[in-house]
């Protein structure tokens, strides 16, 4: 139950970001009511936290359904940021009240970008103040380049000023909101495979990983510096099995590879013996206009199996 001053309304992801699942959660309820026909509560396992959009949608919509739940994430930097405001939200509102009020006494875009800049050079060697160090990386997260997190090969954050007008750099019924709906939460920052101990028939994981790219020119998966490829795609699929031979239900977003080569059945044959559904979404990120616009992603899951059916016997769900 949260308190009086605060609302359910205000438990949302306090991050924008690139690849955010939030057009995605139509689809994805959609396989959580499904599961719910058959469970009264469940465990949320989500390896791989990112901005949390399902994560704070399970708790804002079916929060009296999620027993426990547990997020995951490489990125030591953004589950500190979690963890800051779990344990912390009042000090981190108070570090964004003044990196907000420091920014607006700024009116040229120009002085504005250099206060960006001498920030993004804190945040990228700050250590030991995990308070300041989530506030910085909000901050950043409001005022960059169209949210993205994306990181050299030495871990630096580089994404270039984002050049908004009025930004919220601190939404304190936001951060008080989640605070409260976080106490429910464990959270971890380990690899993916590290949750492999929360796997029991009433647990629901929710895998959304770095993606696969589409194109050599749509790699925007440079997340952590270690990356993210093939191999790791493949482990993943591993993990996946382990899942449903536990008798757990996943659900997995990822990018459709047939989107630019029809041949490419990168996911399709890796994932042939369970459930795999195209769904309309738009792709927001791109260096060329062009390159903008509806693509297909995939969610992939164990539901038909799960339910003694044939994958082939589902229609596959779209957003349109």
């Amino acid at each position: 139950m949260l308190s009086n001053t605060t609302r359910e309304a205000d438990i949302k992801p306090f991050l924008k970001w690139a690849g955010g699942k939030t057009q995605l959660l139509p689809a994805i309820e959609a396989k959580l009511i499904q599961r719910l026909e058959s469970k009264s509560t469940i465990d949320f396992i989500e390896p791989f936290a990112g901005s949390g959009a399902v994560l704070f949608f399970m708790l804002r919509a079916y929060g009296k359904y999620v027993k426990h739940a547990v997020i995951n994430d490489i990125n030591t930097t953004l589950t500190d940021c979690y963890l800051t405001i779990k344990q912390s939200p009042e000090l981190l509102i108070k570090e964004l009240a003044g990196l907000e009020e420091q920014y607006y006494t700024y009116a040229s875009e120009e002085d504005r970008k250099q206060f960006f800049l001498e920030i993004r050079e804190e945040f990228n060697h700050l250590e030991e103040n995990p308070t300041r160090k989530s506030a910085l990386m909000i901050f950043l997260n409001k005022t960059c380049f169209n949210g993205l997190y994306r990181v050299n090969s030495k871990g630096g954050f580089n994404v270039p000023f984002g050049k908004y007008a009025n930004p919220t750099i601190c939404n304190a019924p936001v951060i008080r909101a989640n605070s409260e709906a976080l106490q429910k939460v464990e959270i971890l920052n380990t690899d993916f495979r590290e949750t492999e101990k929360h796997i029991h028939p009433d647990a629901f994981f929710y895998f959304d990983p770095p993606y696969k790219p589409i194109s050599t020119t749509a790699s925007f998966n440079a997340y952590a510096k270690e990356g993210f490829i093939d191999e790791d795609q493949v482990r993943l699929k591993k993990f996946c099995d382990a899942v449903h031979e536990g008798q757990a239900y996943f659900v997995q977003s990822n990018s459709d590879t047939t989107n630019n080569d029809e041949s490419n059945n990168f996911f399709q044959d890796l994932y042939q013996d369970y459930t795999i559904e195209k769904v309309k979404a738009k792709r927001a990120i791109n260096s060329k206009g062009s390159g903008r616009g509806e693509i297909f992603e995939l969610l992939i899951s164990n539901d038909s199996i799960l339910a003694d059916t044939q994958p082939a016997e589902r229609k596959a769900l779209r957003i349109f």
